[in-house]
């Protein structure tokens, strides 16, 4: 672009009516002609009266003589539009500088955008009045460039700390905590101010707390890499270890502060332990005793059959070297054992009840090792297969063909209150003798096992009873109506086996308006089951006599307060839909908001107050609403949007944002909608709670 650029004359009045010299004439012109960045001078008018060289490249219009021209004259779109919109704002202003950016599209096509740093400066003549605006502009594009790499650095780097196993924290050049460390936190439990007062020292274990402490010191007083290892206290009081490395960040000679990573290696510490006894040759039944301790605390945590089998399995392994083991179970008839398969792996599907191998059952009166261990009611030990051969009269090669290599056999009864109630089998793939201490540890194992057991088969039992009331208590069929539709999904937590009182329902009042409910109980098993039954009951009694949301939820505090512990906790929503309109009436006694979906405006939570639980004193509250053509308004127990890595705000938060995700063909099918809502707000999280979801949407009129 060529721009003309005119040079005063040296006595020429250059700015506020001073003289202009001829050092000053040198500097205006080396300045419009010479400098790489770009100025210029516009009137009130926003007329280009001076303009230096550079400018006009900058600006994306090489070439083009800007000398009278306001921006849109010689300057593409969309610059001339971001000049003008510049130049305006600074001669509305005060007087003060303005610093602008300005994106400049590439010379050629596919080229990048280029990003011009501008500062308008308003102009006054001698008069105090505003005559217009100098522009100096100076390419920024390599510097953006530069922060986007830095930005993007620092994402990875947060990324790869946040995938990886390591906590990190920042501490102070004196070493104190100067940034909240929230993965630390989660692992310890500390809240904000327990961190910000005593920082990672708070929480190492006292055995190890003073010699930590006085290394960090001496590393923070030399300035020298801090690495170690120590024991820390858990949230759940337990400890682990952990490796530490800080390293003192610098600038200059000076440290601005330390940048420490934490790593659990918890399990490579209990494995080196465990070497560490084998190595100093450890007694066998000192060995076996910590093997059945280890044994009764797994089997402590197991809540089903299944589970205590894959425990058994993994104890017999590691504590007498079997290959293989099995567990089977006596039916009701005493006359048939079932052999029970362990618990599936992570990729396999949960199990409520034992599961059965695919297999014809074994006859307690059959010759097989557990056979004969249930009938005699003693342990069955063969060493090797002429052992196996001359106490049964026979092997079990039909029995157990998969495991042709077997060559030593144990089978112990499992034996609650003195009756048998199953067998304990091992077997390895080499003779082998046991001792008289390891059979004294076996029969303290097929003990615990014994006892897990039934403890699991009255669990699994209480659980189907519980599970099947909470299915019964659900609505088996919801209202067909011609102006909504509506869907609804129960999914109930299927880690620790137990059900709750979450539970929803929708039927018809008097009136033909639709009543929606969804509430839940706190608690698990039969008991939360059967108050969720009760709270249901009795909530569809008060809402035929007077079904006012306000009215209703009032009635339920009474009923509540009247016959409930006092320490229950129980939460409900519920609304009063007229299905041929839209308009409704909700209260809310303490249950989460509902999520409404909406074509023309962003996925939100209602954000009226939820109130408080049934029982507690409060004054119920109604407020009204409307579901217009196309919305969708969703009920959900907090089992969607909580659990033990995630809390109630940001379960809300990501809620949201999963329904601004869902597309339109989902969120106008709320049988699609509420499948998409579970699997995405339950994905990569362990579903602890159960998740019952509640969708009603209005579609549009049909043209």
């Amino acid at each position: 672009m060529s721009t003309e650029t005119s040079v005063p004359h040296p006595r020429i009045s250059a700015v506020e009516g001073q003289p202009m010299d001829a050092s000053d004439a040198a500097l205006y012109a080396t300045l419009m002609k010479r400098s790489p960045a770009g100025f210029a001078y516009f009137d009130a008018d926003l007329r280009c009266r001076r303009a230096g060289d550079a400018l006009a490249a900058l600006l994306g219009a090489p070439g083009a003589d800007p000398h009278g021209a306001r921006p849109a004259e010689a300057l593409p779109e969309p610059v001339a539009g971001q000049v003008e919109a510049a130049l305006r704002e600074a001669l509305a202003g005060d007087g003060a500088p303005l610093e602008t950016e300005l994106a400049v599209p590439g010379a050629e096509a596919g080229a990048e955008e280029r990003v011009l740093a501008c500062l308008w400066l308003p102009a006054r003549g001698a008069d105090g009045k505003l005559q217009g605006v100098a522009l100096a502009a100076m390419e920024i594009t390599e510097r953006r460039r530069a922060e986007e790499v830095i930005r993007r650095k620092e994402q990875r780097y947060r990324s790869l700390v946040e995938a990886s196993s390591q906590v990190v924290w920042v501490a102070a050049p004196d070493g104190t905590v100067i940034d909240d460390a929230p993965e630390w936190r989660a692992i310890t439990g500390q809240t904000p101010d327990d961190y910000a007062a005593g920082g990672w020292l708070a929480v190492v274990h006292p055995e190890d707390r003073q010699r930590i402490e006085e290394i960090w010191r001496e590393c923070v007083a030399d300035n020298r890499v801090f690495e170690t290892g120590y024991r820390i206290r858990t949230k759940s009081g337990s400890h682990r270890h952990f490796d530490v490395r800080a390293v003192p960040i610098r600038r200059g000679d000076a440290v601005v502060e330390w940048v420490g990573a934490n790593t659990d290696v918890t399990g490579q510490r209990e494995a080196e332990e465990m070497r560490g006894r084998l190595t100093e040759q450890l007694s066998a039944a000192a060995l076996r005793t910590a093997r059945l301790q280890q044994a009764t605390s797994m089997l402590a945590e197991a809540l089903t059959v299944s589970q205590v089998v894959q425990v058994i399995t993994e104890v017999g392994r590691s504590a007498i070297g079997a290959d293989y083991s099995a567990v089977a179970l006596l039916d009701d008839d005493k006359l048939r054992l079932s052999l029970v398969t362990p618990s599936p792996t992570a990729d396999q599907a949960p199990s409520d009840t034992p599961r059965r191998a695919s297999r014809e059952d074994i006859k307690v009166s059959d010759q097989t090792v557990m056979s004969v261990a249930v009938r005699e009611s003693r342990p069955f030990l063969a060493q090797h297969p002429d052992e196996l051969r001359l106490q049964l009269g026979r092997d079990e090669t039909g029995l157990f063909a998969h495991h042709t290599e077997e060559r030593a056999w144990v089978g112990l009864p499992l034996l609650a209150a003195g009756a048998a109630i199953g067998a304990l089998r091992f077997s390895f793939t080499r003779p082998r003798e046991i001792t008289e201490e390891e059979r004294v540890f076996l029969e303290a194992l097929a003990g615990q096992c014994a006892l897990a057991v039934e403890r699991a088969l009255l669990f699994e039992r209480e659980h189907k009873t519980a599970e099947e009331l909470q299915r019964s208590l659900l609505p088996s069929d919801l209202p067909q109506l011609p102006g909504m539709v509506l869907a609804a999904r129960y999914n109930p937590a299927t880690r620790h086996v137990q059900v709750g009182g979450d539970w929803y329902d929708v039927f018809r009042l008097p009136d033909d308006r639709l009543a929606v409910a969804a509430g839940d109980v706190m608690g698990k098993g039969v008991l939360a089951a059967a108050g969720m039954g009760r709270v249901r009951n009795a909530l569809r009694a008060l809402a035929l006599n007077d079904p006012r949301p306000a009215a209703v939820l009032a009635g339920l505090d009474r009923l509540f307060s009247a016959t409930e512990d006092e320490e229950q906790f129980t939460t409900v929503a519920y609304a009063v839909i007229d299905p041929e309109t839209g308009q409704g009436a909700f209260s809310n006694a303490g249950h989460p908001p509902p999520l409404l979906i909406s074509p023309d405006a962003p996925a939100r939570v209602s954000n009226n107050e939820p109130g408080t639980p049934l029982g507690w004193p409060s004054q119920r509250q109604q407020t009204s609403f409307s579901i217009e053509t196309g919305n969708t308004v969703v009920f959900y127990s907090d089992g969607l949007v909580e659990n033990r890595r995630r809390g109630v705000d940001a379960g809300l938060e990501e809620l949201v944002a999963v329904a601004a995700d869902a597309p339109p063909e989902v969120v106008g099918d709320p049988e699609r909608l509420v499948d998409f809502l579970v699997d995405r707000m339950l994905a990569g999280y362990e579903q602890v709670d159960d998740v019952t979801v509640l969708a009603l949407h209005v579609p549009p009129k049909s043209a």
